[in-house]
């Protein structure tokens, strides 16, 4: 585990800062062995990664072992669809996750739903009070108790017919809740209620202890054998776990591109493809993940 600074910058006090040692201890035989850097402030650790992946040879054995790069800040953090990822250093964990895997662009469907069971997984090892209210929304957003707790964006810097390199970044919240609402509320202001994303919450909330070491080490814990067993079996593993997870299940949606609603209906889990099933009046429909974002109805408890 490697930790380098590149910034004097002064954050929150206390011991908010990741504990070496401690995470060492934490991490499982296999997440151990996995490099990771910490830094004090970067523009993004996906961006940083996708930068080192291109350059390696377009082999399936590229990178014998995944890379993690943790930073306390960053400064054009982003999200899906291009939005940005506010944080304060020590309130949130960032970080991201080189790999390549010996899968075809075609074969990662629902990659980012089993990164999504796989946080749930590791945030529910936490003593988290009411650990089922740690739940999915489709595609990439981990909620507790119906707000954003964390969110997955997955880039692929390269893809052959038989491996792909991709880089999954990672952002949890984990203290600072009212602040981050506040702040996204404040950005909100005059955006209409079914354009804005998923309330913001943090780990906190269900862990009043809650830190950055033993978050990483439960996310991280869980994602090495996630991404080993995408890697070989791909989505279809993941999909009774992802529906067993699922926050929406059962409940009206709507699907909205660009803030204009395009369709409706009941969520009815994801397929083996990790496309989300819609019981709608004319019948089912598998939507793929593409540009829409989830919200409930209007009215739905």
């Amino acid at each position: 585990m490697n930790a380098s600074k590149t910034s004097s910058q002064a954050g929150p006090s206390g011991d908010w800062r990741i504990d070496r040692e401690r995470a060492i201890a934490l991490f499982g035989a296999h997440a151990q062995d996995w490099p990771i850097e910490i830094v004090e402030e970067t523009g993004s650790t996906n961006a940083d990664l996708m930068a080192r992946v291109k350059a390696l040879p377009r082999r399936s054995n590229a990178l014998p072992r995944p890379i993690v790069r943790v930073a306390y800040l960053q400064t054009a953090g982003r999200g899906r669809r291009g939005r940005t990822w506010y944080a304060e250093p020590g309130n949130a964990l960032l970080f991201s996750v080189a790999c390549v895997l010996p899968r075809p662009l075609e074969e990662l469907a629902g990659l980012s739903l089993a990164v999504g069971v796989a946080l749930v997984d590791g945030l529910r090892s936490l003593p988290v009070a009411g650990p089922g209210q740690i739940a999915l929304k489709w595609p990439n957003d981990v909620l507790l108790e119906g707000d954003k707790l964390a969110g997955i964006l997955i880039e692929t810097a390269w893809s052959t017919d038989y491996a792909s390199a991709v880089v999954i970044g990672i952002g949890t919240n984990v203290k600072g809740a009212e602040e981050l609402a506040a702040k996204v509320g404040a950005l909100n202001a005059g955006i209409p209620p079914q354009a804005r994303g998923t309330v913001p919450t943090a780990l906190s909330r269900a862990l009043p202890n809650a830190n950055l070491t033993d978050t990483l080490a439960a996310e991280l814990n869980a994602l090495e054998p996630a991404l080993k067993r995408f890697a070989e079996d791909g989505f279809e593993p993941f999909q009774p776990r992802w529906n067993a997870c699922h926050a929406y299940a059962g409940r009206e949606v709507v699907l909205l591109e660009q803030g204009v609603e395009v369709t409706r209906g009941v969520a009815a889990g994801v397929d083996e493809l990790g496309q989300l099933l819609l019981d709608t009046p004319s019948g089912r429909q598998a939507i793929a993940t593409g540009d829409v974002s989830l919200r409930l109805a209007d009215g739905a408890a």
